[in-house]
């Protein structure tokens, strides 16, 4: 039966892809983007702030940054400023509502399927056009998919989406059919910017075009006008979007060297937004004239991974992770020797969930938690029994040594831009001691602790992810599918494999007309990875961010009400925007939340390092 949406004002996507097949992101090319991405923040902090530039004209809404954009090349993009742009500039086919995060329409105004889910068919937006004034047609989404489908470059962002495609054809102007090999639950979230074939068909090479001809075409609320490498990227209105015209005639991003650079500028008015406060900042920004301050349920988790020995798709074992965490008795133990309240008070200041699932609550279909027969509770005493029982007996000095003879002194890698990874990493330390375990706490620079991940020489790494509506992608990055295909290169964060994990993930794929079934694999999937204690989540973050509302009288939260305004599965925030009178006077969030706080903090989304490799929001970073 078709599915039709009209053009409501509020909603946004940024779905999830297939990891598997000819779709795969390009390991190696993200391993550099990293690399890259690390050396533009460097520079970045060397510049000048950006601080000293005057103050935003009314009609200008600026938004602080730290980090810079890895590529304005959409089909490249994996940072989550990157891909926040370019969710501003292109459309996806299908988006996600702002207020409910279910599918509405975008590109695509209508969908049927077939009966056995291997034929869907798009109806293109009537009237739509590009912002030079040609016509959105069918042509765009088949040569955007077909693009990622046939050249590895195009894929390194979002093949995963058209991994499971077989043809893709543009039936008429109007219609676009997708043809599956196998049905699969993800084709309304799919995760890919559509661009103007008129454009792109005369790139040459994906993997070198870098999409600076200003102003970049496209069909969302903003065109990109231009961008001066860590200072800025400016982005102007696009008049005959289609959903109307954005009430800012123009968006900035603005580079500044570190967090209290931005919290100043928006103190000066010289920015109108900020993301990722810490406790002390958000306390202190809460009550002055002219802020808000919001107060958001976290899209993402934060947790660390375990070296379970690290093995290639056709296993080949590489790196030097502790032997010792082969076993899952260490694991789990390692995890009842945590206190995740601990860490919810002491780093997040109680504006934290603890966690347990994979997956945040805020997406309550996903959420998952264990019973109390399955949950690995805080308990020194009970891990410190597991361990005897299991034959790691303490040496003189009190370090445990494992039944082979290898003493537990565990190498944990920590990023050094991350004070909340920071501060649990220090807790973490303090907490292994309880039962024997000694840390080399390692607080590294992301380049530094992104080399250990790839070359698999860690024991313990910190990571974190957003999380989409839909949880494809995330649960995706640990199927064996994802282990690198050789040494130096993968898709994941961790060296997780379980063959009962690979046919859930194939099932809940499948299950693209029970949404409740497919539910339930996904439950079933986030209790195989809390019971293996490689991948492990400790807290869901707040999102703390604030904005002048003397600058911006209302704009709009993702989702509606409790949701955030950076890091948007969408531009929601951005094009909904509404200009304060005279350009100051109060404001508040519409429909949203804002909350006084005594201290919070948000991960700063978009971190390079693990995000990087994310799913931008991946989030990626992000990408989640």
């Amino acid at each position: 039966m078709p599915t039709a949406f009209p053009p409501f004002s509020t909603r946004s996507p940024r779905p999830s892809r297939r990891p598997v097949g000819p779709g795969r992101a390009h390991p190696g090319a993200l391993r550099g983007a990293a690399a890259a991405a690390a050396l533009a923040l460097a520079a970045g902090a060397a510049a000048p702030a950006a601080a000293e530039a005057a103050s935003p004209e009314g009609d200008t809404l600026t938004v602080a940054i730290s980090q810079p954009v890895d590529t304005l090349n959409p089909f490249l993009a994996q940072l989550l400023i990157s891909t926040s742009i370019h969710k501003a500039v292109y459309e996806p086919l299908v988006a996600y509502d702002a207020e409910t995060n279910e599918p509405t329409g975008a590109v695509a105004e209508s969908w049927e399927t077939s009966e056995d889910g291997l034929t869907w068919t798009f109806t293109i937006r009537e009237g739509m056009t590009w912002s030079d004034g040609e016509p959105v047609t069918a042509e765009d989404p088949a040569f955007t998919y077909n693009a990622m489908m046939e050249d590895e470059e195009a894929a390194t962002a979002n093949g995963n989406a058209v991994a499971n495609f077989e043809t893709v054809t543009a039936v008429d102007d109007s219609t676009l059919r997708i043809e599956l090999e196998e049905p699969q639950a993800t084709m309304l979230s799919l995760d890919a910017p559509i661009v103007p074939e008129h454009v792109w068909s005369g790139v040459d090479d994906f993997g070198d075009f870098t999409n600076e001809d200003f102003p970049i075409v496209g069909s969302g609320p903003f065109t990109i006008t231009g961008h001066e490498p860590n200072q800025s990227i400016t982005l102007e209105a696009n008049p005959d979007y289609w959903r109307g015209a954005p009430e800012f005639e123009n968006l900035v991003f603005r580079y500044f060297a570190d967090k209290d650079a931005e919290v100043e500028a928006l103190r000066k008015g010289e920015v109108s937004m900020v993301a990722g406060l810490t406790p002390a900042q958000a306390d202190s920004l809460e009550g002055q004239e002219g802020i808000s301050v919001n107060n958001a349920t976290g899209k993402r988790f934060q947790g660390f991974t375990i070296n379970p020995g690290a093995e290639t798709q056709d296993g080949e074992e590489f790196g030097d992770g502790h032997p010792a965490l082969e076993d899952k008795t260490l694991r789990q133990a390692i995890m009842r020797a945590i206190d995740k309240d601990e860490l919810v008070e002491k780093v997040y200041g109680g504006y934290a969930e603890p966690a347990e699932g994979y997956i945040p609550a805020r997406y309550d279909r996903y959420y998952w938690e264990p019973s109390e027969e399955e949950r690995l509770d805080f308990d020194v005493d009970a891990a410190n029994e597991m361990l005897d029982e299991a034959g790691y007996k303490e040496g003189d000095d009190g370090i445990r040594v494992s039944p082979d003879g290898d003493r537990l002194e565990l190498r944990m890698h920590v990023h050094n831009d991350r004070p909340d990874y920071v501060a649990m990493g220090k807790i973490f330390v303090e907490r292994l001691a309880d039962i024997g375990i000694e840390v080399d706490n390692q607080t590294v620079d992301p380049g530094v602790l992104s080399d250990a991940l790839y070359d698999a020489e860690y024991d313990l790494i910190w990571t974190g992810w957003s999380v989409n509506p839909d949880p494809d992608y995330v649960l995706g990055i640990h199927t064996c599918d994802a282990l690198p295909e050789e040494p130096g290169t993968m898709r994941g964060d961790a060296y997780f494999c379980d063959e009962q994990y690979d046919e859930l993930y194939d099932k809940q794929l499948a299950a693209w007309d029970d949404p409740d079934q497919r539910a339930e694999y996904v439950k079933d999937m986030q209790q195989i990875l809390y019971e293996e204690a490689v991948v492990n989540v400790v807290t869901y973050a707040n999102t703390m961010e604030a904005y002048r509302s003397d600058q911006i009288s209302s704009t709009q939260v993702q989702p509606d009400p409790g949701g955030n305004l950076f890091g948007q599965d969408g531009h929601w925030s951005f094009s909904t925007a509404v200009p304060a009178e005279g350009g100051q006077g109060g404001g508040s969030l519409s429909g949203g939340m804002i909350a006084g706080i005594a201290g919070a903090v948000v991960v700063v989304a978009g971190a390079i390092g693990f995000l990087v490799w994310r799913r931008r929001t991946a989030t990626a970073e992000d990408r989640e």
